[in-house]
């Protein structure tokens, strides 16, 4: 589960990765959801609305999403407007890995299956 600042603005994100919503949650009296879940193939993710800012360093957290291109997936991303970082190739990937940043500073690692 991730604590973000904007769930909606956090779904908008994950659906440009692929994920779609399974679920959300918004309480009586409030405009947007508070909580939602998201899936992608076999990959689930829960956000919720954090009651204090987030600080993603603090979080510890550094999150690896695979796929059978990493060329060609981080070409789609960019088609839709994710800022991606370049593939690198280290022992552990021979076939690249790069990176990418939510929008409260999650780190997202895509690499390949």
């Amino acid at each position: 589960m991730l604590h973000v600042r904007s769930v909606p603005r956090a779904i908008a994100f994950y659906e440009k990765l692929g994920f779609v919503v399974g679920g959300t949650h918004t309480p009586e009296g409030f405009a947007e959801p508070v909580w939602a879940w998201l899936e992608s193939g076999n990959a689930h993710l829960m956000l919720a609305r954090a009651d204090e800012p987030v600080d993603a360093a603090q979080q510890a957290v550094l999150f690896y999403l695979y796929c059978p291109d990493v060329p060609s997936f981080r070409a789609q991303l960019a088609d839709r407007g994710v800022e991606v970082g370049a593939i690198s190739y280290p022992f552990y990937a021979p076939r690249g890995e790069f990176r990418v940043t939510d929008p409260d500073g999650y780190v997202l690692m895509v690499s390949h299956t």
